[in-house]
């Protein structure tokens, strides 16, 4: 029973965390925060949301042993944020309000190299987190491509306290050292490695919480 209990006790956190993962991506800033192009907004966001997703799925991955719970886990952030993203659109907001982060891809490389590296925690942390870091801002800014214009979205719906650094204006990612994918992803793939670091070090405090 106690066996049982830990297993469920285990799913229910993995539920609890991305959820509240979920969570605070929307609350991390409004629609101009998501779809904007601004390169500034879009570095912050993609430095906070791969550093969320690297230390909750390395997190389980390691906590489970199983390469593919990561993926488990960025899936159930994105099939929860398209939920908020239904209850706004019903709401009356528009449909792109609200952009779905593209978290699977990036969890999926985390997968592949644990498993790839026959589940070596280190690898997992140094190489599954750099892909993280690099990979998330790559398949956001394709995301981006696909929906209806940014600029449209936020012009149309403009929120009266909008700070200075979020304006919407227009994105200057003709060069390199201004891209934001390419500012996004550097500045990824470095801070995401030590918040993988602390998602593995959180097993430690975990299987001390279970012994007790």
């Amino acid at each position: 029973i106690m066996v049982w209990l830990r297993r469920t006790t285990h799913y229910l956190f993995i539920v609890v965390v991305a959820v509240n993962s979920t969570l605070l991506t929307i609350n991390a800033g409004d629609y101009i925060f998501y779809t904007d192009w601004m390169w500034t907004s879009f570095v912050v966001f993609s430095v906070s949301q791969s550093t969320m997703l690297a230390v909750g799925a390395i997190y389980y991955m390691l906590f489970t042993g199983v390469p593919g719970t990561a993926t488990y886990y960025a899936t159930i952030m994105t099939i929860y944020t398209w939920v908020a993203k239904g209850a706004w659109f019903a709401l009356g907001y528009p449909y792109d309000f609200i952009v779905v982060p593209i978290w699977i891809p990036s969890a999926m490389l985390l997968d592949l190299t644990y498993w790839a590296t026959r589940r070596n925690k280190h690898a997992a942390i140094l190489i599954g987190g750099s892909l993280i870091g690099l990979s998330f801002p790559l398949f956001n800014m394709v995301n981006l491509l696909l929906i209806r214009d940014p600029l449209e979205v936020a012009f149309k719906y403009p929120r009266p306290t909008l700070p200075a650094y979020m304006t919407p204006i227009e994105p200057q990612v003709g060069k390199f050292y201004n891209s934001p994918v390419a500012l996004g992803s550097g500045a990824g793939a470095v801070l995401t490695v030590p918040i993988a670091a602390l998602g593995a070090k959180l097993n430690t405090w975990t299987y001390r919480w279970m012994a007790a």
